[in-house]
């Protein structure tokens, strides 16, 4: 039997490069999938690669309360509950020093960063009670356990999720429902891109080979690489696992 037989998983950041990666794997696991962003042609799109026969929808804006409860009824609706909430949507904000970031991108990294997860996750409870339990896997990044001077608004945002988590693995013990994060290191996804153009904006290429060399397996991840630790965390072969902060980082963190 796959790993994910019968199981319902939504993805927010559903049309991004590790949301796609981890529907794929998901879906190849026996799973259904709900996908959540903002954009809706980037996620029909996504749900077409991902297949459009196992998967669904919705464009909603994480930081709503009003759209996250939407997304949740509409994985009710479709496919008869919810088993796994990826909770994937992030923004990278600006490559800045500390002292010149704003307080409005603060507020923006923070709404979509945390506050989107907080809702989501909140949410999330009553709908995975319905069906006994679940499991909740929060994307954090390498990030969230290390300072950047020119990341702070990202950097406090991946820290704050990992408290969450830890506080909400606490609260949803005792309905069967698991809770933990995913911390990658650089990912070949969009948001590299942006954050290299950041760093280095007259020499991509070499922007990437200086993250890369910063990684003791000597590259970024590969969207699948974060999926497939999704995946476990996902399936019942980690029925015991909650709280927990799970590096995907390629060595960086033993540094």
């Amino acid at each position: 039997m796959s790993r994910l037989e019968g199981k319902v998983a939504v993805i927010t950041g559903g049309a991004g490069g590790i949301g796609i990666a981890a529907a794929k794997r998901f879906v190849e696991e026996g799973a259904k999938v709900l996908l959540v962003d903002l954009d809706e042609q980037a996620l029909v799109n996504a749900s077409n690669e991902v297949g459009s026969n196992v998967s669904a929808y919705c464009v909603a804006d994480v930081s709503s309360k009003a759209d996250t409860d939407r997304f949740i009824q509409q994985a009710v609706d479709v496919f008869g509950g919810v088993d796994i909430f990826l909770a994937n949507a992030g923004i990278e904000g600006e490559v800045i020093p500390f002292l010149e970031a704003s307080e409005a991108m603060f507020d923006k990294v923070m709404a979509v960063n945390v506050k989107g997860v907080f809702l989501g996750v909140q949410s999330m409870f009553k709908a995975m009670q319905a069906r006994g339990g679940g499991s909740i896997i929060i994307t954090s990044s390498v990030a969230g356990i290390k300072g950047s001077s020119m990341l702070a608004p990202y950097v406090t945002s991946k820290h704050a999720v990992i408290g969450l988590m830890r506080s909400a693995a606490l609260a949803g013990a005792e309905h069967n429902i698991r809770v933990n994060t995913v911390n990658p290191s650089p990912v070949e996804t969009r948001m590299m891109r942006s954050l290299e153009e950041g760093m280095m904006p007259e020499d991509l290429n070499a922007a990437h080979d200086m993250m890369s060399a910063t990684i003791p397996l000597g590259r970024y991840a590969e969207p699948k690489d974060i999926a497939n630790m999704m995946l476990f965390l996902a399936s019942d072969e980690s029925t015991f696992l909650t709280g927990g902060v799970y590096m995907a980082d390629g060595g960086t963190s033993a540094k």
